[in-house]
């Protein structure tokens, strides 16, 4: 049997709407450990936000931040973090908006702003402690990942103004700032490298925008049937819901289970 490495996203796709983690999809993640094959994480999410769910899980490898910051079995293989004197740039930009920024990096997430409705309802629906203020984080730790709590019209504004980031929204209030080069797609790459595997042997599940590099670089791509229409376009299968046994089919799809 030739081992496999499946990637999976976290929220929409391991965790429900409701942060929970459906039966089947923790029954089938502990049959592919049990059959051997490699199983990992690919996130927006920074470490120190999922470290319970890999203790649950009983995973140790992992692309989070967006593919800013890759752990392969408990070893940081490969981090990749924002300018810092661009960061500072960006964040007078925002503040000229009315827009508040998000610091994140492996340990912590910071925000530029002590209170904001925008931080509260985008950050609400993670289910996270809300982040505590420190404007000038960012000039003493390094940044994988920002956040810029705005409306959708204003993303096109940034992304003219700032070309060297990569503008991902999983929100209606917020959107990741990434490097330009940054996608679950470069971290699934070095992963591989740690792995020394091909692409056909990698499978990766996801279900948002910020899954579409990742859907589309991997040998297997399967979108969730919660997915936005973008990730199932970029998906090579579509499976059922996430809340419909969609991590158990899409595994029964491409043979794995």
């Amino acid at each position: 049997m030739t081992v496999k490495t499946i990637f999976f996203d976290i929220d929409g796709t391991i965790y429900d709407e409701d942060k929970q983690i459906p039966s089947s999809t923790r029954e089938a993640i502990a049959e592919l450990k049990r059959r051997g094959h490699n199983v990992a994480i690919a996130t927006g999410r920074a470490p120190y936000m999922f470290k319970e769910l890999r203790e649950e899980l009983g995973i140790d490898s992992y692309v989070s931040l967006n593919g800013q910051y890759v752990v392969f079995e408990g070893k940081v293989v490969y981090s990749n973090a924002l300018d810092t004197e661009l960061l500072k740039e960006l964040t007078l930009f925002a503040e000229k908006h009315d827009h508040p920024v998000g610091y994140i990096d492996d340990v912590d997430m910071k925000v530029s702003v002590a209170e904001h409705e925008y931080i509260t309802t985008s950050i609400g629906t993670l289910k996270l402690a809300f982040p505590t203020h420190d404007a000038e984080y960012f000039l003493q730790n390094p940044i994988y990942q920002a956040l810029v709590f705005c409306q959708p019209e204003s993303q096109e504004m940034y992304a003219a103004a700032y070309p060297a980031f990569n503008f991902v929204r999983w929100h209606p209030l917020c959107m990741d700032v990434l490097p330009g080069n940054g996608s679950k797609a470069e971290g699934i790459a070095e992963m591989m490298k740690a792995l020394g595997v091909q692409k056909e042997d990698i499978y990766a599940f996801g279900d948002g925008l910020n899954d579409l590099e990742m859907l589309s670089f991997v040998g297997h791509g399967i979108a969730m049937g919660n997915a936005e229409e973008e990730a199932k376009a970029a998906a090579r299968y579509v499976t059922k819901h996430v809340s419909e046994d969609g991590i158990l089919e899409g595994l029964k799809m491409v043979g794995l289970l």
